[in-house]
């Protein structure tokens, strides 16, 4: 994959923070920061999809009724 060079400015206190804490994982900074916006990304994929649950768990009802009992996808249900 191919690499983006961001040059970002952050306090010194931030800084050591992330040298010591790369140091620790045995990793340079770079991957470091790398990793945490990973991270963050996926936590976000997971917000979106514990969002998406709840919406449906309170507006279940006025699925049901608008559409009909809930159908399954077959899986675990005896159907295909």
């Amino acid at each position: 994959m191919a690499k983006t060079q961001l040059n970002v400015r952050v306090d010194e206190d931030t800084a050591r923070a992330a040298r010591e804490r790369a140091l620790a994982r045995g990793m340079s900074v770079n991957r470091y920061i790398e990793e945490l916006v990973r991270q963050d990304a996926g936590e976000t994929g997971r917000t979106f999809v514990e969002a998406a649950a709840d919406f449906m768990r309170q507006y279940e009802s006025v699925f049901t009724e608008e559409f009909g009992e809930a159908r399954g996808t077959g899986a675990g249900d005896g159907r295909r």
